[in-house]
């Protein structure tokens, strides 16, 4: 059979920049070392800190590359060490795709109010999704958007996409978001109201409105297509949250639109709504990612009871060894993970909701007002200050870190556990990282390199992370399953644990594959070492993976994990 769809959807030409016209935009001041210090806000002070203290300012990150003395990450494709990239590899851009303000009905920051904590924890790029409803598909898309637009003006480093939380026809929910243009308000508007289920009365499990998901995505990626919009992206958010996304929802989904400009290309590898683990009396004392459903009518009947907590606060899709995450990698299906804030209402916050106001008529709530007290009974964090996710982009602009997002170019991590990651299988002159496929001969001999970047000094809790273990999870490419709600994967496992013992600094990990005759991909999983357990699939699979976290007691400062996206090696 055939593996070249392996690698991924191809690129295509966005206008890459920042502005709307599409021209190109500089690095932001605090990526820049020829912007003085004494010259930078507060928020790119602190970025700027951030890489500072990771050892990421300067050569290393300045010229590209995710750490000073390595080289730049490779495209998407397998590519040669010198031709198709950047000239000094990728910029690491971090984000977060899932975030709500005062324009959904259980929120009540402002845009501008998320944005500058996300600018202030450290992120680049952030997406507002606001809660598909019927009141938000008629004004909250309009409304929202001027705010959006005064948040781009006020913090010109930071990429701040328009989107919404879609509610998936049959299934969950998902981000859906759009390259920034005159048409991004009329496209969403008519996507919220065609297509979402919330919407539509389409939310319960049934063919017709699993149908209707797979339109909605159809209809993306022809306003693509009709260059109404430059780019769109579905990822889907906390998905094994109440089993209502099924494993052959996921493959339809991923094939709603044509390879060449895939819509759907991943899940929430972690949920948000992270400090909902913490225990009373100091938290609200339930799960992380509020991860504490049980089965409904409209669940898929095959998930295990285990599935619907998180385990080392990831999903269950991902966090399983030979799981279902695995079970889409080993058929050769480009689907990528991401790590989330979900943030609605921030724990140990001293905002409350503005009083007064209609939701349902004016659609969105009065600005917050202060509260008087610090309130720990919400289960949230602000953008940045827990997860985050780091997308591989070829400049600073809106079109890039789609394009990184769509290739693949992602790794995740809770509580700054690490602060970078390079990655990438090499064999035959040639090389490829996170996201891409290594195309060689067969009997080529493989070696995957991975360096490190430690914790560079204390994260947002105050202390300073210390990666204990580093796992290489492989598993085989063996084609299409003939069964689409297929879920687990028999050759993915844990084929090597590094010890990681020392603190500072940066760790460089080689594993050899050997002679490779036959397709397969790697991936890279992190962890502080506080808890694991053996996988759900038992000890042979994942001797020491994350433990599921335990309802009412998961301090999620704990217990920190970072994970890679995975790089194919294709013979031929």
């Amino acid at each position: 059979m055939g593996h070249g769809h392996t690698h991924g959807p191809h690129h295509h030409g966005h206008d890459h920049g920042h502005s709307h016209d599409g021209a190109t935009a500089p690095l932001p001041a605090a990526f820049d070392t020829s912007v003085p210090d004494e010259a930078l806000s507060p928020e790119q002070s602190s970025r700027r800190s951030m890489l500072r203290r990771a050892g990421l300012l300067g050569a290393g990150l300045a010229a590209g590359g995710v750490l000073a003395g390595a080289a730049g990450a490779a495209p998407a494709h397998a590519s040669s060490a010198s031709g198709g990239r950047r000239k000094n590899g990728f910029l690491w851009l971090a984000g977060d795709h899932h975030i709500h303000t005062q324009y959904s009905s259980d929120g009540k920051y402002r845009v501008v109010d998320q944005v500058r904590q996300g600018a202030r924890h450290g992120l680049d790029w952030m997406v507002i999704t606001d809660h598909g409803s019927v009141a938000h598909a008629k004004i909250g898309v309009d409304k929202v958007n001027p705010d959006i637009l005064a948040a781009r003006d006020a913090y010109d480093d930071t990429l701040v996409f328009q989107g919404l939380e879609w509610n998936i026809p049959g299934a969950e929910h998902g981000t859906v978001f759009v390259h920034p243009g005159k048409n991004e308000v009329s496209v969403l508007k008519q996507f919220e109201n065609d297509y979402d289920g919330s919407v539509k009365n389409a939310s319960g499990s049934s063919p017709a409105n699993e149908a209707l998901a797979v339109a909605g995505l159809a209809f993306l990626g022809d306003q693509v297509k009709r260059r109404k919009v430059k780019d769109a992206l579905m990822l889907a958010n906390h998905p094994a949250r109440r089993g209502v996304d099924s494993p052959h929802e996921i493959r339809a989904w991923r094939d709603a639109t044509s390879r060449d400009h895939q819509i759907a290309v991943g899940f929430e590898g972690a949920p948000g709504h992270q400090a909902a683990g913490l225990p009373a009396p100091l938290g609200m004392g339930r799960a992380r990612g509020i991860y504490d459903n049980n089965p409904s009518v409209d669940s898929f009947a095959g998930y295990p009871l285990e599935s619907y907590r998180t385990w080392g606060g990831f999903d269950w899709m991902t966090a399983t060894v030979g799981g279902l995450w695995d079970s889409l990698l080993a058929e050769g299906r480009a689907w990528w993970i991401t790590a989330n804030s979900d943030s609605h209402q921030v724990y140990a916050d001293t905002a409350a909701r503005g009083t007064g106001g209609n939701f349902d008529t004016d659609g969105r709530h009065p600005d917050p007002i202060y509260n008087g007290q610090i309130d720990i009974t919400q289960g949230d964090f602000w953008p940045g200050h827990y997860s985050r996710t780091h997308v591989g982009a070829d400049g600073f602009s809106y079109a890039a870190v789609m394009d990184g997002i769509r290739a693949g170019r992602v790794w995740v991590d809770h509580g700054q556990l690490i602060s970078g990651l390079d990655a990438r299988l090499s064999g035959g002159g040639r090389w490829s990282t996170l996201g891409g496929a290594l195309h060689v001969r067969k009997g080529t001999r493989v070696t995957l390199t991975v360096d490190v970047a430690l914790a560079g000094g204390p994260n947002w809790a105050g202390f300073q992370p210390k990666l204990a273990r580093v796992d290489v999870i492989q598993g085989d490419v063996t084609g299409p399953v003939a069964d689409k709600d297929t879920f687990t994967a028999p050759t993915a496992k844990v084929v090597k644990t590094y010890e990681v013992n020392k603190s500072t600094g940066t760790v460089r990990l080689t594993y050899d594959l050997g002679r490779v005759d036959t397709p397969r991909y790697v991936r890279l999983r992190g962890s502080d070492g506080n808890r694991s357990a053996p996988g759900a699939l038992g000890a042979a699979v994942d001797p020491a993976g994350p433990a599921i976290d335990v309802v009412g007691s998961a301090d999620p400062w704990a217990d920190l994990w970072f994970y890679s996206n995975p790089v194919w090696v294709l013979p031929s």
